[in-house]
């Protein structure tokens, strides 16, 4: 499960090999697991924890219990290990950000230990990152329909409510309708590499397709998720305790062996950790000059799925003999004697561009522009914990440029 891959620029590249596919993208191919018949407490958790959370008596249930679940079992199913990450991992922020005057800097040994265990297996750290809080987090309603807005739910929540729902949802659209796209730049790949023009443009309009759906979902985002409401009942929950102005030191993992009683330091659940974007980047030559949320997004990669984490390695590998991106170079070789290419190219790139514009709106009016009451809750940084505004903006100006030079 927490295996490494590598691939060759030189072979083909297939979806399915990273866990990845057309009609799902970077969600799970099969729907996830919404709890385990024999985890008692482990179920009650997940199910009370909007009402413990908001009487603040998480921190209590988790102390009156020795143990919060039963073994970790080596042999249990992929679909299993994600269930119980996604529910230990929710638990785990609930404990530490109950009380956001006073966050809790050490985690008992009744959530820490089977939560590293798990999260070993997955090959992601011990906090809640992006893909239990959106991946492997929902439901459909009409199983026989589609997975997009409005036949999806979430499994587990925080407090609850219409806007953590629907920012939520919001990103498991996004996800889903990025899978024809995703397909669209692997086809485009393949065909750079094997000088097949028609099929390289069949594959960038499939990737312009799904971008343009990609966008309007998230231009739906002010909908039902409000900015005070998202900043001060839905943020809060999902930072986590690396660069964080109310846990400088970190989090402190209860009889965890490997952690030594030593505080550990991780970044908190961010968008950051989908590989949607990374890997337009990556598919499409996008470089981006080194500051520090190109290191930050380096480092986000240690909490995506492993399989999707090579992925985007795989795609950064493949370039042409002038070592140049592959279908970046495919293209602009070809201005002149297929203009449609690089016409196609050029689409798929603002696309991207628009995409990030959105997104650099939202976090100045959800974040930026919001009046900070707790230490915890910082307005400067994101839940990630890094400084994000003026390195969007630059992301994005480098997005722009890339196919004027």
């Amino acid at each position: 499960m927490g295996e490494t891959m590598t691939t060759s620029s030189h072979h083909l590249l297939s979806l399915s090999r990273f866990e990845i596919s057309p009609e799902r993208g970077f969600l799970p191919t099969t729907d996830p697991l919404e709890q385990l018949p024999d985890e008692t407490v482990l179920n009650q958790i997940g199910a009370e924890l909007p009402k413990l959370l908001t009487a603040r008596q998480f921190r209590h249930f988790v102390q009156d219990r020795h143990a919060v679940m039963g073994p970790v079992a080596d042999d249990w199913s992929l679909d299993v290990f994600r269930c119980v990450m996604r529910t230990l991992s929710f638990a785990g922020h609930a404990y530490v950000w109950e009380d956001p005057d006073h966050p809790a800097a050490r985690l008992p040994a009744s959530l820490a230990c089977p939560w590293y265990l798990v999260a070993q297996q997955l090959g992601r750290p011990p906090v809640l990152s992006y893909a239990s809080y959106a991946l492997h987090n929902w439901r459909r309603l009409d199983p026989l329909q589609p997975i997009e807005l409005g036949n999806v739910v979430l499994l587990q929540n925080f407090l609850g409510g219409l806007d953590e729902e629907w920012f939520v949802l919001i990103h498991i659209d996004i996800e889903a309708k990025a899978g024809m796209g995703l397909a669209g730049l692997v086809q485009a790949h393949n065909a750079a590499q094997d000088n097949r023009p028609d099929e390289v443009l069949q594959g960038l309009h499939a990737l312009a397709v799904a971008q343009e759906a990609m966008r309007e979902t998230l231009l739906r985002m002010p909908e039902r998720c409000d900015p005070y409401i998202y900043y001060s009942r839905v943020r809060p929950y999902i930072h986590g305790w690396k660069n964080s102005p109310s846990l400088p030191q970190g989090v402190i993992y209860e009889g965890v062996a490997g952690y030594a009683e030593r505080p550990q330091q991780f970044r908190g659940e961010t968008g950051s950790q989908s590989s949607i974007v990374p890997a337009l980047d990556a598919g499409l030559g996008i470089p981006h000059a080194d500051d520090p949320l190109t290191q930050y997004l380096v480092e986000m990669r240690d909490y995506m799925p492993p399989r999707h984490r090579a992925f985007l390695t795989a795609l950064e590998a493949r370039t042409d003999e002038q070592h140049r991106p592959l279908l970046y170079g495919y293209a602009r070789d070809r201005k002149t004697t297929h203009p449609e290419l690089w016409t196609a190219f050029c689409a798929c790139v603002e696309l991207l561009a628009q995409f990030r514009d959105i997104h650099i709106g939202y976090a100045e009016r959800y974040i930026f522009q919001q009046h900070q009451s707790h230490a915890s809750n910082p307005t400067a940084v994101g839940t990630g914990g890094t400084p994000f505004m003026p390195y969007l903006n630059k992301h994005l100006e480098e997005t722009k440029r890339f196919t004027l030079e």
